[in-house]
């Protein structure tokens, strides 16, 4: 049998290798949002192909890169793409990368995605906090033989695991007073995955939005379960890039994921650049007060 965690533990040993920087907070960049990782500083990027056991990013837009540096001081790990099911992995290979990061010593992730808008309030470029989330991929990250070495926060790497709170309320709330402070409105929605990668039906749209969704996409909630299974915790925002099938009379495709990316860059560099020392501020503040009520 596969030792997962050892194949993690031998990622995780590579990467802390190549910088002396311990990462704190993780990033997943989505399609066409992958232009951040310029940004980080003190930068060491490294492909996916040098990265011991690694899934390799086939889909354009997904540069295919881990870059370790700092974003605002704050030592990081960006993953520049990710993988999907429907490039053909399984869903541990999917979520190997986070596995990775938590073993990297990531506590905290920013979890991004491109998304079709359900609800027809959004408009294509807007940036959506993710606050919940509806699995229809037909299965589940956490499938299998539980190994409990991956609870690396006290009191999870559990067989059953709680999903309430998913995304991180206090997370997406400084995500939202972030973008009001730089001058626009932040919506927050029910993020839907789909497995791909056919884009939806308008029947199926129509049917989402009977269920509660607000946004539909391909990626994000199997590494969402594997994060909360290890005891992160979770930022998810969506990149609205088109309005779902049948909301508008115009067919879907990738170029229009890749342009409307292109366009958000900016924008939604400038939020993460100023979120993230916020939320590493959050995390040292739930220390202090740890080490006091002790």
């Amino acid at each position: 049998m596969t030792d997962l965690y050892q194949q993690a533990s031998e990622a995780a040993a590579f990467l802390s290798e190549k910088t002396a920087l311990k990462p704190r907070l993780g990033i997943i960049l989505g399609s066409g949002l992958g232009e951040f990782a310029d940004s980080v500083e003190d930068a060491v990027a490294v492909p996916y192909a040098d990265i011991p056991h690694f899934p390799q990013s086939t889909v354009e837009g997904h540069q295919g890169r881990m870059v370790l540096g700092t974003v605002g001081g704050v030592p990081v790990a960006v993953m520049q793409g990710r993988v999907h099911a429907y490039e053909g992995y399984r869903m541990d290979e999917v979520t190997f990368p986070v596995r990775v990061l938590a073993l990297l010593g990531v506590r905290q992730l920013v979890v991004t995605n491109a998304a079709g808008g359900i609800d027809t309030s959004y408009s294509p470029g807007a940036i959506v906090a993710i606050r919940d989330h509806i699995n229809l991929t037909g299965t589940n990250a956490a499938l299998g033989r539980n190994d409990s070495r991956f609870g690396v926060v006290p009191g999870t790497g559990l067989r059953f695991f709680d999903m309430t709170t998913a995304y991180d309320a206090g997370l997406r709330e400084l995500a939202v007073n972030t973008a009001a402070e730089q001058g626009w409105t932040m919506q927050s929605g029910v993020y839907l995955a789909v497995l791909g990668p056919s884009y939806e039906t308008p029947a199926e749209i129509r049917a989402f939005r009977v269920l509660g969704a607000d946004l539909v996409g391909m990626s994000t909630v199997h590494e969402v379960i594997v994060a909360r299974h290890m005891g992160l915790q979770v930022l998810g925002l969506s990149l609205v890039t088109n309005p779902a099938a049948g909301v508008i009379d115009a067919p879907l495709n990738h170029l229009e994921v890749m342009e409307v990316g292109v366009q958000a860059a900016k924008r939604f560099g400038a939020l993460l650049t100023a979120l993230v020392p916020q939320i590493a501020a959050t995390s040292d503040a739930a220390a202090t007060a740890k080490e006091h009520a002790a």
